[in-house]
């Protein structure tokens, strides 16, 4: 649990950024005589809702647990709409005088515009993160691929935050667009769920379901430790998974042998040190020889490390690819990729941007999905 401090600091900031939002929209809406009043009401409303959102997990009982979840979460992606296109608008004020425009005139229709903006922003990025994601397909060329591996396929999923607002229905629906696919192999690159197993077993019950040639795979994301990690690596074995910390499979097909490993979370030594996250000791003990080294982990961060033990492709998540705008834009102060295909150095890196969403179901600029990867001859 966040400290005392925390929690007071977040709300002070909280509570000076809706006010400043409502400093600044609200003389400018005086025109609509009802305007400023619902936008201050809605602030009210926001600033208390936000927090209730966040610490919603507290609360047993249910379905109040949930629905304060839900209502939080949605007024968290509108404040974040409702934020950036304020600033936007001081900005575009700020430049007025360039562009020779009436200042009271800018000022006003500026205001319902932002109002209008983040509207529709909100509208649109929870019609994104709520639909069932799309598939991505991706081609991966290796060098020296035997012909047994060319068109193998992998289909990934990561980052679905099973949780207070995804739920048994929106999971199942992602496990039956996987098994259409009919894929030889499924990996799960962390950030599965966001509570424990007792409240979440349920719902992350069509894991089970899962279907491919040779099985799927799965490991943790930080979020997992978020959430008590040893039960729920106990409970994704448990539904027929298989978990790899920091360990390695060798699959044989059509003759040829595919290395699969995984690592525990880049975070993991934080919780537990015999978990530290390796990539090096996901190879150890594996036979010469294999076609592909592929390895599974949840943050780009582990690349690095995977690109100096010798693997040929590594397949990660976390990123969201951002989720919505502009939170992107700072994915690179802390991952080295954000989404799609990269090369480093004789390492393939392929960054999902997730098939649910963390937080607000907001998703703007940055679209989920069910990544289809195939391994082509380089």
């Amino acid at each position: 649990m966040p400290s005392r401090f925390a929690i007071v600091l977040v709300l002070f900031l909280l509570g000076v950024l809706h006010a400043l939002i409502g400093w600044l929209l609200m003389p400018a809406l005086s025109a609509v005589p009802f305007l400023p009043a619902l936008l201050g009401g809605w602030l009210l409303l926001s600033f208390l809702l936000i927090p209730a959102g966040m610490l919603a997990r507290v609360i047993r009982s249910q379905p109040l647990s949930d629905r304060l979840a839900w209502a939080g979460m949605l007024a968290m992606g509108i404040f974040s709409s409702l934020l950036l296109a304020t600033l936007l608008r001081e900005l575009g004020l700020w430049l007025s005088p360039l562009f020779k425009l009436d200042h009271d005139q800018f000022a006003s229709w500026s205001a319902l515009a932002v109002l209008a903006l983040a509207a529709v922003s909100s509208l649109v990025g929870f019609f994104n993160a709520r639909r069932l994601a799309a598939v991505v397909d991706v081609d991966i060329p290796i060098s020296g691929l035997p012909a047994a591996l060319h068109g193998y396929s992998i289909v990934q999923i990561s980052d679905i935050h099973v949780g207070p607002t995804i739920k048994h229905n929106y999971l199942d629906a992602i496990v039956s667009k996987v098994n259409a696919l009919q894929p030889d192999l499924i990996a799960v690159t962390g950030d599965l769920v966001d509570g424990s197993v007792r409240e979440l077993s349920a719902h992350t019950a069509p894991l089970a379901k899962l279907r491919s040639r040779h099985g799927a795979y799965f490991v943790t994301g930080n979020h997992e430790y978020y959430s008590n990690a040893p039960e729920w690596v106990a409970e994704v074995r448990r539904l027929g998974l298989t978990v790899l910390m920091n360990q390695h499979v060798v699959i044989r097909h059509q003759g040829a042998s595919l290395l699969v490993a995984g690592v525990t979370d880049y975070s993991a030594h934080h919780f537990d040190e015999a978990e530290r996250s390796d990539p090096h000791a996901a190879l150890a003990g594996s036979p010469p020889g294999v076609a592909l080294k592929l390895l599974l982990a949840h943050q780009p961060r582990s690349a690095a490390a995977a690109a100096d033990a010798g693997f040929d492709l590594q397949l990660f998540g976390h990123t969201h690819g951002g989720q919505f705008f502009p939170w992107n834009l700072f994915v690179p102060l802390q991952q080295p990729y954000t989404a799609g295909l990269n090369r480093l150095r004789n390492l393939w890196v392929y960054t999902s941007r997730g098939t649910g969403y963390w937080g607000p179901p907001k998703r703007l600029f940055a679209p989920s999905e069910i990544t289809r990867l195939r391994l082509m001859p380089g």
